[in-house]
Order: C-alpha cells, then sequence, then structure tokens
C-alpha cells in the first residue's frame, strides 16, 4: 500500500465546468493535467448535503443526513484521523473554511497531529472593519451580499496582494508542509480543506477580468457581483438580469482558474518530493453551485439535480495507469478508502466501501446505488441507469432530529437564528450499531424547524434516465394518483431496501411515503 495521501477538497467544484470532464467554459489546465495522471471517476454522487454532512461522510465515514442536519463529530463516533494517530500515522489539516472551526463543526480538527487555519474567507469573523487604506489594493469594489452583511466584506480589505486571499494562502502553507515534512514521516496523511471556488467569487486582476465581457457586463460603473442569490426561477421572478446572471458565472470561472493555478503549485511541490512515488493524491468536493442551471442560483431549496449531486473525483495512484472509471462511488467512500490504505478499522458503524479493489480493477464495482441528501427533505438514490428523487408527502412530517452536540452552523448577520433546542417531546434513543444513549427531538407541523428542512420537494418525485436524459427534462415519475411504472416501482422498493439497510429512523420512511419491508 502507498504510504502517504493527500486528499484536496475544493469546495462547491462543478464538475461541468472542468476540462476533465468536457468543460470549455473556463480554464483549468492543472486539474486537466491532474486528471490525464489519474483514476477519473465518471460517476462520483453527493452523499449527505451540504458542506458540514459532507464533510462528515469522508471523515466519520457515516452517512449524516438520515439523523441531523449539520453537526460537529457526535459521542458515538471519531473522525478518522483519531485511528490514525492511534496508529501511528502522522496527520495535517490546511484549510480556509469558515464552518471547521465555529460551532456545528468546531471538532473535527482536534485529532489532527497537526492543522493550520488560513483567515478570512466568505462569513469567518476575522476583522471587524474594513482596511482604512485599502484603495489601491487588489480588492476591486463589489457587491453587498443579499442576504446581509458578511463578514468578508471587511476582510477582504486587508488583502495586499493575490497571495493574501484565503485559497492561495492556503495552497501556499500546503507547499510549506508538503516541502517541510517530505521524507521525515513514515505514513502520513494530509487534508486540504480549500473553501475555493466556493462564493464569494472575489478575485483580484487579472483573474477578476478573465471572463467578463464588458459589452455584456451591467456593472462596468458599479460594483462587481460576488454573491450569488440563493434563489428558485431567479431571471423568471426578476431577481437579477441576464447580464448579472452571465457577471456572476464569469466570477466563479475567476475563482475556479485562479485555484486551480494554485493547486499546480501544490502538484508540482507533490511531484518534487522524495515521497511522491509512494503518494496517493485524491481531488473531491461536497457538491456542486447552480449558475443559472435551471434558473437556479446558489443553493436554495431546490431538489438534487445533478449541478448539485453529480460530482468529480479523480484518484492519482502510484502504480496505477490512467483511466475513467464508470463505477458509482460516493463520498463515504473515500473513509474506506483511507481506512484499508492505513490498515486501521474504525469502532463505529460506516458507510462506505473502499475503493482499492476497484482502482485496481480487482472488482467491477463496489456499489450499486448511492443515497443522497438534506436532513428533512427529499433523498435521492442514484442507480447506474436512473435517479429517483423521493419527496416528502403531505407537509413533511414526522420528522426527528437525533444529536448530544446539538451544533449547527451560525449566521453572523441573523444571531437571532439558532437551532431549536430540545423540548419536553424529546427523548433518550442509540444510534445504529451504539449503545449511547442520543437525545432525540421530534418535529410536527407548526415547530420553528432547524433551517435546512425548508424547501426541497414535497409530494412529487423525479425520475430521470441517466443514460437518455443526461440533462434531467424528462421527469419519468407518477404524477400523484396515476399508476407507477414497473421501473419506479423497483427504484422506490430500492430506496426503501438502502434506507433500511443502514437503518434509517423509521420517520424518514414514513415522511417519504415508503413502506417498511419485512
Amino acid at each position: 500500500m502507498p504510504k502517504h495521501v493527500v486528499v484536496v477538497l475544493l469546495d462547491s467544484l462543478n464538475r461541468h465546468l472542468l476540462g476533465a470532464y468536457g468543460g470549455s467554459e473556463f480554464s483549468t489546465p492543472n486539474l486537466d493535467r491532474f486528471a490525464g495522471q489519474s483514476v477519473v471517476f465518471d460517476r462520483h454522487h453527493t452523499g449527505s448535503l451540504p458542506c458540514m454532512p459532507a464533510r462528515h461522510d469522508l471523515l466519520v465515514g457515516a452517512l449524516d443526513f438520515p439523523w441531523r442536519p449539520w453537526g460537529s463529530v457526535e459521542l458515538w463516533e471519531d473522525a478518522i484521523t483519531y485511528s490514525l494517530r492511534l496508529a501511528g500515522v502522522t496527520t495535517m489539516l490546511v484549510s480556509d473554511h469558515p464552518h471547521l472551526f465555529e460551532c456545528g463543526g468546531e471538532n473535527y480538527h482536534v485529532d489532527f497531529d497537526g492543522w493550520e487555519y488560513v483567515r478570512g474567507h466568505e462569513n469567518d469573523p476575522w476583522k471587524t472593519r474594513p482596511d482604512p487604506s485599502w484603495v489601491g489594493t487588489p480588492a476591486l469594489p463589489v457587491d453587498e451580499p443579499r442576504r446581509g452583511h458578511f463578514k468578508y466584506q471587511d476582510s477582504r480589505t486587508w488583502f495586499k496582494s493575490e497571495e493574501d486571499f484565503p485559497g492561495p494562502r492556503t495552497m501556499q502553507a500546503a507547499v510549506q508542509w508538503v516541502r517541510s515534512n517530505a521524507g521525515h514521516h513514515d505514513r502520513s496523511l494530509l487534508v486540504i480543506d480549500e473553501f475555493d471556488p466556493h462564493e464569494p467569487f472575489d478575485t483580484p486582476e487579472p483573474w477578476a477580468s478573465m471572463y467578463r465581457a464588458q459589452a455584456d457586463d451591467p456593472q462596468v460603473d458599479d460594483p462587481w457581483m460576488i454573491w450569488p442569490p440563493y434563489v428558485i426561477d431567479g431571471l423568471k421572478n426578476g431577481l437579477l438580469t441576464e447580464a448579472e446572471g452571465r457577471s456572476l458565472r464569469s466570477a466563479y470561472g475567476a475563482k475556479l482558474s485562479m485555484i486551480d493555478h494554485w493547486f499546480g503549485k501544490l502538484l508540482n511541490s507533490i511531484d518534487d518530493s522524495p515521497d511522491a512515488n509512494e503518494t496517493v493524491v485524491i481531488i473531491c468536493t461536497d457538491h456542486g453551485h447552480y449558475l443559472g442551471e435551471f434558473d437556479v442560483w446558489g443553493k436554495p431549496g431546490f431538489p438534487i439535480h445533478d449541478t448539485l449531486g453529480h460530482i468529480p473525483m479523480m484518484i492519482r495512484w502510484p502504480g496505477i495507469a490512467p483511466r475513467r472509471e464508470t463505477s458509482l462511488t460516493t463520498t463515504v467512500d473515500i473513509h474506506a478508502t483511507l481506512c484499508e490504505v492505513y490498515g486501521i478499522e474504525v469502532e463505529h458503524r460506516t458507510h462506505g466501501h473502499s475503493l482499492v479493489p476497484l482502482i485496481k480493477q480487482e472488482v467491477p464495482r463496489v456499489r450499486d446505488h448511492c443515497l443522497s441528501g438534506y436532513w428533512g427533505r427529499e433523498v435521492q438514490l442514484v442507480t447506474e441507469e436512473y435517479t429517483y428523487t423521493r419527496g416528502s408527502v403531505g407537509d413533511g412530517f414526522p420528522l426527528s432530529m437525533w444529536s448530544n452536540r446539538w451544533s449547527t452552523m451560525p449566521v453572523h448577520s441573523m444571531p437571532h437564528l439558532r437551532l431549536p433546542r430540545p423540548d419536553q417531546r424529546a427523548y433518550l434513543d442509540a444510534m445504529p450499531g451504539s449503545s449511547i444513549p442520543v437525545i432525540r427531538q421530534p418535529f410536527m407541523q407548526g415547530d420553528f424547524l432547524p433551517f435546512w428542512a425548508y424547501g426541497g420537494l414535497k409530494n412529487e418525485n423525479l425520475m430521470f434516465d441517466r443514460n437518455a436524459d443526461p440533462g434531467e427534462l424528462n421527469n419519468l415519475a407518477a404524477v400523484h394518483g396515476e399508476v407507477q411504472s414497473d421501473i419506479e416501482v423497483n427504484l422506490e422498493r430500492h430506496l426503501t431496501e438502502a434506507l433500511q439497510a443502514i437503518n434509517a429512523p423509521d420517520d424518514v420512511l414514513q415522511r417519504l411515503g415508503l413502506r417498511t419491508l419485512h
């Protein structure tokens, strides 16, 4: 087995915009170069959504969304770094992802041997006022977020050059760690959790103007848009103009190309390392990001489609020739792969399958489906032939949240918006495979819910033929009251079996209108 692994998670990395996956709109030469050296996975899909639930899938190895909306490592489980420390594997985290270091994600880093937090991205509470001398720095005049003031509006004025932006600083820190640690550890895991190209889509020149067609840009004399509105039917309802949409999309492309440039420097440092021939490199993401597909912008409460859920993954493995891999994979499989590489076992129940035999072409596949979803919303089943997204029935209840830490993402612009606290309806239960008591809080109609549960798919299902309808334009699911096709009946049964196999809470099946199979 290789002795070293580097995992690079680029947040909100849109698969369809990468050259390696057929994209031509934006330039990603270094990711494309890496793809030419790697096993490129063509059917890789999300599991738990959004940001922190996806990282729970990766670092803990267990699907999070059936039980809770967003949170830190719980009492009945450990991040993989705990077992790696016991096994003598050196672990390092380099990240500019604010959610990893605030309430709701505050303990994923604690079992790394070392970690470096690069400050200033998105809503990181880093600076409390703008730099009064910022005029003339790379920070261009930009719009205010429509979702309230973000700390980034203050922090960005303190960047004096491109090298000061969080993405470049994170990659520079990772390069420094590779150069100073290569050859000094028997085994190591380096995790680079890079928040780019997540919004704000803020870049200095020359990146900022790289994809802007000034004749079509409505912001020649106005602040540039770097904050996407989180809306459905944005153009249809006049929430943004077509020109503003093009401007936002070009800003995303600028950030994608900038972080690709700095990823190239990281890749060069790995290639120059004395450990290069013993190092696996994994490129992955948590989810995609809507940039006008289906007239959806950002990540609002819109049912999961491929723009968000069909994500890139590339793995460069010593001694393995580059190729395309068409078998189904999902985020928890990365955790299982790391467990096999380092020869470790974890005590809590996990849901992944190691990709090692798939990478070595010892097996044709490791799974026949992927499960994906947001807590309290629709659940998606992806097979090799179909995508079946099952919506909640009625008003979306019953519903329960399982947690002993009871933390979630803070909304700094709305401090009053907090996670509902447990009340007298709460009772103790136990997670599958664990005897540790856990608070289980039921929610019913009329309750204030954790905000992740709002929106999504209700009293409707989506079924798309993945091969005949890659654009997901022809919904084959039966309309309410119609007779289901045999294909949909089989997919419904497959989804039920998949949820029961992970011992999903009974109220998840009830909420989706699924009957328990015995």
